[in-house]
């Protein structure tokens, strides 16, 4: 328990550093296993100048929201109303023809689909039937299968088909299939704006982001997407990190969740599993502290939720590191800080 008590001083230490040297105003973290927390704590304000972060504080989770919605379409699968080798073309309208009509879902899921990274759609496509158009119309710039490329468009297009196969709107699917049966009330796609960690302040819309989704192509997409757009409290990511240390009961059969958190991309350049990122042995975003059976993910916004089933912990640690800017480059030395910490807990 010494040892503990002196890791988590250490990790309080690190993300108050953090806080002193402006790479967020605020930070919120957790490492624990199955049966919930053993060291946590909340440092900071909801933005510069602003109230103390609390229990209550909601976070825009970024891309954290990207495995969440892995989870919904694992769930169709092993329901039997979605297969990983279906194609575009026959799940969704106005994809039959085309260079993405023979995309799987588990390229998809792989980030081997061909479709690229950060596109900046939002600026070209200024409503959602545009973005939407733009993301089928544009050749592909690579190869389906031969690479990892991290793309948001993959898991634009994963929402759809969730929405197409389970027949309900995607932010019905994600509570039905995951917040709930995880224990995660407060996650929601709709924040309340007193509640939300501020993030960044926003040239195009001409304001402070708090409660709305930093991520622009998520705006312009409205409501829910596969993407972004998720917002939670500490406790609800606790909640969803024990479930998954303990192997995704209530949520997954046991088959299924080895499935998702099993690499998928042996012989590529990185790691992925279904949905989640791997550990690479070079370059990932949380050093090598957790082990390299461990998964997880990072958010744009600062977050992220990692999962050592070899240690039986999870790490999570959220943070607004976009705010007011999303220039500073210090919280990738955080991060890793964090876990090798962390991971280092007895």
């Amino acid at each position: 328990m010494t040892g503990d008590r002196t890791a988590a001083a250490q990790l309080a230490d690190v993300l108050a550093s953090g806080i002193e040297n402006r790479v967020f105003s605020a930070a919120a973290w957790s490492v624990g296993g199955a049966d919930g927390p053993l060291a946590r704590g909340l440092l900071g304000t909801s933005r510069w100048g602003g109230p103390a972060v609390g229990e209550d504080s909601v976070w825009d989770l970024a891309s954290v929201t990207k495995p969440v919605v892995g989870l919904v379409i694992m769930a169709l699968v092993e329901r039997g109303e979605l297969a990983l080798e279906q194609t575009l073309g026959s799940l969704l309208r106005g994809y039959a023809a085309g260079d993405k009509a023979d995309l799987t879902v588990a390229q998809l899921m792989t980030h081997t689909s061909g479709l690229p990274g950060a596109t900046p759609l939002w600026k070209t496509c200024p409503t959602r039937s545009e973005l939407l158009a733009a993301i089928r119309d544009t050749p592909l710039p690579a190869e389906p299968g031969v690479r990892v490329e991290y793309s948001s468009q993959g898991f634009i297009l994963l929402g759809l088909v969730a929405e197409a196969v389970g027949r309900q709107l995607l932010d019905t699917l994600v509570q039905d299939l995951v917040t709930a049966p995880a224990g995660m009330p407060e996650t929601t796609y709709e924040a309340d704006p007193a509640r939300a960690v501020s993030t960044e302040f926003c040239e195009w819309r001409g304001h402070l982001v708090t409660g709305q989704v930093h991520d622009e192509n998520a705006v312009v997409l409205g409501g829910a997407c596969g993407h972004a757009g998720l917002f939670a409290p500490l406790a609800d990511l606790e909640r969803l990190g024990s479930r998954l240390v303990a192997g995704a009961p209530g949520m997954l059969e046991p088959e299924t969740f080895t499935l998702m958190t099993t690499g998928h991309t042996d012989g590529l350049h990185l790691h992925r599993c279904l949905a989640w990122q791997g550990r690479d042995d070079v370059g990932s975003p949380v050093g090598t502290g957790p082990g390299p059976t461990s998964f997880g993910h990072t958010g744009f916004t600062g977050t992220s939720l990692w999962v050592d089933p070899e240690l039986g912990r999870y790490f999570v640690l959220l943070t607004n590191r976009v705010h007011p800017s999303r220039e500073g480059t210090g919280i990738a030395a955080v991060r890793r800080e964090f876990h090798d910490i962390a991971a280092a807990m007895s």
